[in-house]
């Protein structure tokens, strides 16, 4: 099954009509799209929300997650073993108010497990192959050290005089 998301911000249609028409041409009818205020998909079974523990479980059943560039679900897919193809919002097109996921797909498609896309056509082609699941363990509960370090320091950091 793939489960695809959009969030709870602004409407993404690029992204559920894209993989509307790619599961239509694909004949899957495994797909389940939370589509938030956007415009309902022709062919997808789709939903506007999903509870927290609705999300878990679709999650756990899910072989492939197809979202927005947001860390929350990428973070949470990863952590499931999930792949994710990600299709990041962008400003430019009206579908959210600065290009900061843009800035953070760029983060994120380093990581196992990620694929991003810059466009509909590379999210067709993602489609088609999508990435290899993230490798057991890609998330811990603890953050690693350089990251600490970086918080700390932002956060004890004095200003200058």
């Amino acid at each position: 099954m793939i489960l695809v998301t959009v969030g709870t911000q602004l409407p993404f249609d690029r992204l559920v009509h894209t993989v509307d028409h790619w599961a239509a041409a694909a004949g899957r009818t495994d797909v389940l799209a939370q589509i938030g205020a956007g415009r309902a998909p022709s062919r997808l079974r789709w939903v506007r929300s999903l509870a927290p523990d609705v999300f878990r479980e679709q999650l756990e059943k899910a072989s492939l997650v197809v979202a927005h560039a947001g860390v929350g679900v990428t973070l949470s897919a990863l952590r499931a073993g999930r792949p994710v193809i990600l299709l990041p919002r962008r400003a430019e097109l009206g579908e959210h108010r600065s290009e900061h996921q843009v800035a953070t797909a760029r983060r994120l498609a380093a990581w196992p497990g990620v694929r991003v896309c810059d466009d509909v056509e590379a999210l067709l082609s993602a489609l088609d192959a999508p990435p290899a699941p993230p490798p057991a363990g890609v998330l811990s509960d603890a953050a690693p050290a350089p990251m600490l370090e970086a918080v700390r320091s932002f956060v004890f950091a004095t200003e200058a005089a």
